[in-house]
């Protein structure tokens, strides 16, 4: 059985919980991504999403010097890293996440994405079917 590790990118962008909301944005613009862990001393402290920065942060008249902390959602769906791959994907398609941090012992180790499972051909029916709720549930709520 195939774990998490053997597809997961060990090598995600962070930022600190001191980095200021202009910071992640540069980042994600310069890393083309919309999803960045927030670690301190490579515990996890949170996540931080394009749509927080939005949200939480500009359209409430945040500068762009506010602290990430002030912006981040900090109740984030974890998985261990000795997790199967179809676990990870079944809890993406029930729970509608496009990423999972991957944490042992409150350290990040990495991050797993649907591309991740659809890019590797692994699973592709279970990451199509999280990938398919996930785009319903994401249009529905634009309606």
């Amino acid at each position: 059985m195939r774990k998490i590790t053997d597809i997961m990118s060990p090598d995600c962008v962070t930022v600190n919980s001191q980095s200021s909301i202009h910071d992640a944005a540069v980042l994600m613009k310069d890393h083309d991504i919309g999803f960045v862990p927030v670690v301190d001393n490579r515990s996890l402290i949170g996540v931080i999403t394009d749509r927080d920065l939005v949200i939480r942060g500009y359209a409430h008249n945040q500068p762009g010097s506010a602290s990430v902390n002030d912006v981040l959602t900090s109740d984030v769906r974890t998985i261990k890293p000795d997790m199967s791959i179809d676990e990870a994907a079944n809890i993406m398609a029930s729970e509608q996440i496009r990423r999972l941090p991957v944490v042992e012992n409150g350290q990040l180790l990495g991050v797993i994405s649907l591309g991740d499972l659809a890019v590797r051909e692994i699973f592709v029916n279970e990451a199509g079917e999280a990938l398919s709720e996930i785009s319903e549930h994401s249009t529905q709520s634009y309606h």
